[in-house]
């Protein structure tokens, strides 16, 4: 099993940037690929971001495109995810989420392992 916990949320306004984090425990030798969704309030869960564990290749959103930046700290099993000029649309729960497979990056229901979530709050 993999365990991630996400931190860093908080209420910020728009134009601000914010940095969230994720750590990984457990069966981390397992892991290929680790991601960011986020959900706001009456909308489904939407693919943010993800990396390779091993190789550091990314893909983003279109909407967070220039704006986010997702990392990983190999020895420290963190995950992050560097926010700019955020907007009152970023709003959400934000979650980490971790799996074993190469395939499917952006589809939530290809990550078994999830966190709790981060609440992120822009105000305008």
């Amino acid at each position: 099993q993999v365990q991630v916990v996400e931190s860093g949320g908080g209420l910020v306004q728009a134009g601000d940037s914010l940095r969230l984090s994720c750590a990984a425990s457990g069966r981390t030798w397992n892991i290929y690929t680790m991601g960011w969704f986020r959900q706001a309030p009456g909308k489904e869960r939407e693919f943010v971001a993800a990396i390779t564990w091993s190789g550091g290749s990314t893909t983003y959103a279109d909407s967070v495109k220039g704006r986010f930046t997702i990392s990983r700290d190999n020895a420290k099993n963190l995950m992050y995810l560097q926010m700019t000029s955020l907007k009152t649309e970023d709003t959400a729960v934000y979650y980490c989420a971790a799996k074993r497979t190469i395939t499917g990056w952006t589809d939530p229901s290809e990550y078994p392992y999830w966190g709790q979530g981060t609440q992120v709050t822009v105000s305008g």
